[in-house]
């Protein structure tokens, strides 16, 4: 048995803790969390999440327009979210989140914490939805959720790039001075900011 102490608050926190969790946890091997005042803290810190930036979102509104509000809003959420739960309504609430989720996102379901039959289930929404279908859970219930990874860069769109040399233009610079601006800007090649640079007539500014 190892046990990680700190004497600066939480282990796991905000702390390198928080890849030793991790690397455990990859190894299938048990972790558990001493009793303490937080079923929120505890909850994160077996999860093998990232607790460098977490939201806890409490319990959510059980129906209606505000828990599907909730629970769209999670979809874009990139920090690690703490939910707490009532292990009736468990799985509806992981198969809700798997349909307005990524269904490969990752959950951790925590039960019992602290207490004789403790439980920490690890796997992706998916999984999970699959794996309370049907459960009768019992007891006090945590469900941590990986945060969103960041959404990838859209495709600047010709158009900007046009927008961004003509008011350069109009302000002085020269056509591929605007050019080269604009692809340092938007982080495209020369070659393509200054062929719409100068896919225009004569007549503007700077021509």
């Amino acid at each position: 048995m190892v046990a990680v102490v700190s004497d600066a608050g939480m282990p796991a926190v905000s702390d390198p803790g928080q890849l030793l969790v991790a690397a455990v946890a990859d190894a299938g091997l048990t972790i558990t969390s001493v009793p303490g005042p937080s079923s929120v803290l505890a909850a994160l810190v077996v999860s093998g999440l990232a607790t460098d930036r977490f939201v806890s979102e409490g319990f959510l509104p059980r129906k209606g327009a505000e828990r599907v509000a909730r629970i769209g809003s999670l979809k874009h959420e990139q920090r690690t979210a703490v939910i707490l739960e009532s292990p009736k309504r468990l799985y509806a609430t992981v198969s809700e989140l798997e349909e307005a989720l990524d269904p490969e996102r990752i959950v951790v379901v925590a039960r019992e914490l602290t207490k004789l039959h403790e439980e920490i289930w690890r796997g992706t929404l998916r999984e999970a939805a699959a794996r309370f279908d049907g459960e009768e859970v019992k007891g006090e219930v945590v469900i941590v959720l990986a945060g969103a990874e960041p959404a990838a860069a859209q495709p600047v769109s010709d158009a900007a790039i046009r927008k961004f040399v003509l008011a350069a233009m109009a302000d002085g610079v020269t056509r591929r001075d605007a050019a080269h601006e604009a692809a340092e800007t938007f982080s495209v090649s020369k070659r393509r900011a200054y062929e719409i640079a100068t896919s225009h007539g004569e007549n503007e500014p700077n021509a």
